[in-house]
């Protein structure tokens, strides 16, 4: 039993709609209280959390931290993930895309054909803009449930390849002579496709990988172009 893994689920869980109390986080873990606090101050210490008066306290970006050193730790992703919260997860998929050198805009708004629509995440670095859909779901996801969400991420970005021009100053790729829209979806936990009609399906702790490797074989994934 790793006892620091259990305690970092235990505070994601807790402080998940705001501050927990040290009490409830030890008992959930059921881990000695001593033990308990010495771990806290360990994980204040390491500025994943702010502890005072007897409470546990940790924001978006500390929660996000706690996730994935409790994922390091062998704790399942799936079970990590039900306690982010969507935004949490949004800024997880962001910071990925930063760190490999993307520009990120996140729940882009746009007009096409009288419609209005949203794309959760824009990552832009010539010559590819990556138009991601952010979904949360666990293992089992039928297939033709899985086809739909990726058929309407397909048109979203289809429309949002005919609306560049409109939408200058809004995004950057806007402005570039050419541009390779790829559309993908990204989950919070490993599901059982990681392709369909060769649209990615990206979890989202593997984005890093998938975004160093991705320039390599862009062109054999569905994408759109400027018109």
């Amino acid at each position: 039993m790793n006892i620091e893994r259990n305690l970092i689920i235990s505070i994601l869980k807790l402080t998940r709609d705001g501050p927990g109390s040290n009490k409830l986080v030890n008992k959930d873990a059921k881990i000695p209280q001593q033990i308990a606090e010495k771990l806290l101050r360990k994980l204040q210490n390491d500025g994943l959390i702010y502890v005072q008066k007897n409470v546990v306290e940790a924001n978006s970006l500390q929660r996000l931290k706690l996730a994935v050193h409790a994922i390091l730790l062998g704790a399942d992703i799936e079970n990590v993930s039900s306690f982010l919260q969507w935004q949490e997860f949004e800024n997880m998929a962001a910071v990925a895309f930063e760190r490999n050198g993307y520009s990120v805009q996140k729940n882009l708004k746009f007009k096409h054909a009288g419609r209005r629509l949203e794309i959760d995440i824009v990552g832009c670095r010539k010559p590819i803009a990556i138009c991601v859909d952010c979904k949360h779901w666990h293992h089992g996801l039928h297939p033709s449930a899985l086809k739909k969400i990726v058929e309407e991420q397909v048109e979203r970005t289809f429309a949002l390849a005919e609306s560049l021009p409109s939408l200058f100053g809004k995004i950057e790729c806007a402005s570039w002579d050419n541009v390779k829209l790829v559309p993908a979806v990204i989950s919070l936990v490993t599901g059982r496709f990681k392709f369909c009609d060769n649209v990615p399906i990206v979890a989202v702790l593997q984005l890093q990988d998938f975004l160093s490797q991705l320039p390599a074989y862009a062109g054999s994934l569905k994408h759109f172009t400027k018109p």
